[in-house]
């Protein structure tokens, strides 16, 4: 359980960069084929959302 809950925080790191890039407003790495690209917005956010699912998931196992 504490991998999958593990994968859940990379996830919604993770989709949060890609939002945040997407957005252009984390401008790292400078040279990013992401920066301004409207569609990595929706990608980070299905990833940070897959990840709080994860998370979740793993949560209610444990106390079920």
């Amino acid at each position: 359980m504490l991998m999958l809950r593990a994968a859940g925080m990379f996830l919604v790191a993770l989709g949060c960069i890609w939002a945040l890039q997407g957005l252009g407003l984390l401008q790292w790495p400078a040279d990013s084929f992401m920066l301004g690209d409207r569609g990595w917005v929706l990608r980070g956010i299905g990833a940070a959302v897959a990840g709080a699912a994860l998370i979740a998931l793993v949560e209610w196992r444990r106390r079920g």
